[in-house]
């Protein structure tokens, strides 16, 4: 018989409100209670969950076998450890740590404690993501050469201690860590030869608000993953920033717009004809391959339907957690995003392309 997950939450902020939405009536998880170091932000915790003064506290609650980390990034270490030791099966919030030392030592002390250690990267589960992935696992575009993951903010801001660099603020810990993730767990068993970064402070002075990153793996692909908060535009009405997936291979491309997405298949009924040593003149001059395609040669076909949501992690981890299917995030994918990350940043201080898994 499945045994329930007894689990309290560090954090109260919007991930732990967030949690407490999803894990109130969850099949499988019991939702103990809550900690955070800001007494104001336990103030509307529902009735019925524990309020604990301190995380102690939490820890030395017999009721609770699972902590959820949603602290700082800055705190992910500390907690960790001290979830462990108090014998508590661990998840935490992404970035596991702010570095591999950092997360040595995590995985140390939960191994050492007897207790499971995994990582809350949901947006594995986004359905833009899984559409794109599901295109690209069904190899209808042939061989695919290029991947593109998008997200562009409209005004530049950021909140609360994202703006720190002390407690580990900065977009390439922010969503760096989820679409660095995403593109990773597209194709696990590529390896990643090549890592070139641009990674820029526009308007915010203390953490990073852009990159672009291209990743060369040994399977043909070149994925660029692009993210920046000060894209300014005036489609705000019904959105607040700009979300794409663009997959392109030698017998089609596809574009998945937006979290909920939009987009199509695009195929050609047939290739322009190469003219070698010939001049060919177009309305559109000499370059037909940018000039308007002729009436019927470009057809469209649906993407694929998909019906994945962030609650599927936890169903995922309650499986794992009654020995029914292996852990779904593995630390040492987890581990291969931070040197992904450090990669990254020296690629940007650098300017030079750095070897990977060459």
């Amino acid at each position: 018989m499945a045994k329930e997950i007894h689990l309290a939450v560090i954090g109260h902020g919007f991930m732990g409100h967030e949690h407490e939405k999803m894990l109130s009536d969850f099949p499988g998880i019991q939702l103990i209670g809550f900690s955070d170091r800001d007494p104001k932000q336990l103030e509307d915790v529902r009735e019925g969950l524990k309020r604990y003064a301190d995380n102690e506290a939490l820890f030395a609650d017999p009721d609770v076998d699972t902590v959820l980390i949603a602290a700082n990034n800055n705190q992910h270490h500390d907690l960790v450890i001290q979830a462990a030791s108090a014998h508590k099966h661990v998840i935490c919030e992404k970035p596991v740590a702010m570095s591999l030392d950092e997360l040595d030592d995590m995985e140390k002390a939960c191994r050492e404690n007897g207790v499971t250690f995994t990582v809350h990267q949901q947006r594995r589960f986004d359905p833009d993501y899984r559409t794109a992935k599901a295109v690209y696992d069904s190899g209808t575009l042939g061989d695919v050469y290029a991947i593109k993951n998008q997200l562009y903010g409209f005004n530049g801001n950021m909140h609360d201690w994202h703006v720190l660099v002390k407690e580990g603020g900065g977009m390439l810990y922010d969503w760096g860590v989820h679409l660095l993730d995403q593109v990773c767990y597209m194709f696990p068993g590529a390896k990643l030869k090549s890592v070139f970064a641009d990674i820029r402070n526009v308007i915010n002075k203390e953490v990073d608000d852009y990159f672009q990153i291209m990743l060369r793996f040994d399977n043909g692909v070149t994925a660029t993953v692009e993210l920046g908060t000060y894209y300014l535009s005036d489609k705000t009405h019904d959105k607040w920033f700009e979300r794409h997936w663009f997959v392109a291979g030698n017998k089609g491309t596809a574009y998945v717009d937006g979290f909920f997405p939009e987009g199509k298949i695009v195929r050609t009924t047939h290739l322009l004809t190469n003219v070698g040593g010939q001049r060919t003149m177009t309305a559109a001059g000499p370059t037909r391959s940018f000039g308007p395609a002729p009436e019927g040669t470009i057809v469209t076909e649906p993407l694929p339907q998909v019906h994945t949501e962030h609650r599927n992690y936890f169903e995922h981890y309650i499986k794992f957690r009654n020995g029914e299917e292996e852990q779904f995030v593995k630390i040492e994918e987890c581990r291969r995003v931070l040197r992904l990350m450090d990669a990254v940043r020296e690629s940007g201080r650098t300017g030079k392309s750095i070897d990977f898994e060459a």
